[in-house]
């Protein structure tokens, strides 16, 4: 077996820590946003996703091609397929950085296919796949969110269970030891919601993702607003997630596709001090 080989590069790599669905600093998700010329190798970037500890760490890199760019997301623990929050922090932090143009169109190139964002003043919209879902009881899951048997669904990320109101979202406190032994990359708690311009309310646990309670989660709205707007009976919705930080996601269902939008905001502009290591050709 031909064993790997590795080049090891030393030269400044610039990040930047962003909070995403919010207008206000230390509020909505946090995501880190790392800027390469070529992707690392996996191993290296999970251990700065770990090093930064935030729900995802986004790595990007920039095609040939004009506002076409290369994207990658790491939680503290593993790489996931979609992320909608550290796109958006991604997005924000290209145009403030001038690498990106708010002219046309920026469209990523990402496990889940292709992901487009637009910038309209202050909000960037992102155009993601529409998540839907399968009907199931999972007893084992309500028990371990400490709740009664109801509706559970499932999509090819997470688990989606519905409640009856807000404040049952807002006051469970689930058992993580339990959740972790669940199959799912997360838990998706949602109601209706009980406060004007809101639609519905959710929260999100991972913690087999490294992540007990996700502070604000754009992927999780992939399947929320199709499933709220078949509910309510409408296209386009305001979601709340009720995390300690929260955050607000404005949802418009476009047939297989769901537009997220929301702001965002940088905290933090940083270089990494260490050595960024490559797969050799």
């Amino acid at each position: 077996m031909q064993q790997e080989t590795f080049v090891v590069f030393d030269q400044p790599i610039r990040l930047w820590q962003v909070d995403a669905f919010t207008d206000q600093p230390f509020a909505g998700n946090p995501a880190a946003v790392c800027v390469l010329d070529q992707f690392p190798t996996d191993e290296w970037m999970q251990n700065v996703a770990a090093e930064m500890n935030l729900s995802e760490t986004a790595f990007v890199v920039a095609t040939e091609t004009p506002n076409r760019f290369q994207l990658r997301w790491f939680t503290p623990a593993t790489e996931v397929d979609l992320c909608g929050h550290a796109t958006l922090a991604t997005t924000h932090a290209l145009v403030e950085q001038q690498i990106a143009k708010t002219d046309s169109p920026i469209r990523f190139e990402t496990r889940s296919g292709e992901l487009t964002c637009t910038v309209s003043a202050n909000t960037i919209q992102m155009d993601f796949p529409a998540e839907p879902v399968d009907g199931t009881i999972a007893t084992e899951l309500c028990n371990a969110l400490g709740i009664d048997s109801v509706p559970v669904y499932r999509n090819r990320f997470d688990l989606i269970v519905v409640v009856d109101d807000a404040s049952q979202v807002e006051s469970v406190c689930p058992d993580f030891s339990r959740l972790q032994t669940i199959e799912t990359r997360g838990v998706i708690l949602t109601s209706r919601g009980d406060a004007q311009a809101i639609d519905f309310v959710s929260r999100f646990f991972a913690p087999r993702c490294g992540i007990n309670e996700d502070p604000v989660t754009g992927s999780a709205h992939c399947c929320l607003a199709p499933y709220w707007s078949s509910v309510i009976g409408k296209d386009k919705l305001a979601g709340y997630q009720a995390s300690r930080r929260g955050g607000t996601v404005h949802c418009e269902v476009n047939g297989d596709r769901v537009l997220l939008s929301g702001n965002a905001v940088t905290v933090m502009r940083a270089e990494l001090a260490v050595t960024c290591q490559y797969k050799s050709d």
